[in-house]
């Protein structure tokens, strides 16, 4: 039984992170139908931001992952306005086409930058936590504390405040949105950048729990797309839930089955519930 809480424990960390990279693509998804295939090179950078400001400048490691998160930020909406804006109106085949190259640029480029070499972020959180009879590490508390108010805070942006509910108007009538004033663009923009700042604060979080590489997102990048589709295209609840109920697949299945059929039985899982349930675990909406 302690076996199964523990796995259970880590599970829950490792979901934290697939729920905040999947909460990032299935916005842009939701509210500008963009299957953002470079969501993954996003993540990726927001976890070499992270280990050079904690590295190379001695930042500490919560305000650099706050930097770090601003950062991409900025580069989500120079994404939106260099590579996606002008694709507008066209059929997403595009846009997707683009999401790859951005996708491959950016692993390119950070192997030319930095090296193929894996690397491991530090992390001032280094010690062990008992709960219960129950041990996990405290890099883990963090993901899983971090991820949770990150996903508390996002709530109340969207549903609390005129910016949140103008992205939420757009993703369920734009051209609605527009006829009543609400300058979609802009919320292109804002909504890239919440994006592309969930993708690097998951990356900045398990940054110190795994190895930072060019090619890190390449893995998270086809379990968030599993993830939006197991919970329904678009929404978010399904994202947050997607993302828990793949990482307990994966974590148990490893550990009971066999862990190199981990992927395959949380993949395995997903075809279930599609054949069940087409549309996902929860209707479409932000």
């Amino acid at each position: 039984m302690s076996l199964f809480l523990q796995q259970v424990v880590n599970a829950v960390a490792l979901g934290s992170v697939y729920s905040l990279v999947a909460l990032g693509l299935t916005l842009v998804y939701g509210v500008l139908h963009i299957p953002n295939f470079a969501h993954g090179a996003l993540y990726m950078l927001g976890a070499y931001a992270t280990f050079f400001l904690v590295t190379a400048y001695g930042v500490h490691y919560v305000p650099a992952l706050a930097i770090s998160a601003a950062a991409i930020a900025l580069l989500g909406i120079a994404l939106e306005r260099v590579a996606f804006r002008p694709l507008e109106g066209r059929s997403p085949v595009h846009a997707m086409i683009v999401a790859l190259g951005v996708l491959l640029f950016f692993q390119g480029s950070a192997a030319a930058l930095w090296g193929a070499d894996f690397r491991r972020l530090p992390t001032p959180f280094d010690g062990v936590v008992s709960l219960g009879g129950l041990t996990i590490t405290e890099q883990r508390v963090i993901v899983i504390l971090a991820a949770v108010a990150t996903m508390i805070a996002l709530h109340v942006f969207l549903t609390r405040t005129l910016a949140g509910m103008a992205i939420e108007a757009t993703a369920q009538d734009r051209e609605g949105a527009r006829v009543v004033g609400i300058d979609t663009r802009r919320v292109a923009m804002l909504t890239f950048a919440i994006s592309a700042g969930l993708a690097a604060v998951a990356g900045s979080l398990v940054a110190p729990l795994v190895l930072v590489s060019p090619v890190m997102g390449e893995v998270v990048n086809l379990k968030a797309f599993a993830i939006i589709i197991l919970g329904g295209m678009g929404s978010i609840p399904g994202a947050i839930v997607g993302g828990y109920v793949l990482a307990l697949a994966e974590v148990l299945g490893g550990t009971y089955v066999a862990f190199a059929f981990s992927d395959v039985i949380g993949f395995a899982i997903l075809v279930l519930v599609l054949a069940i349930k087409p549309t996902g675990l929860f209707a479409k909406g932000v």
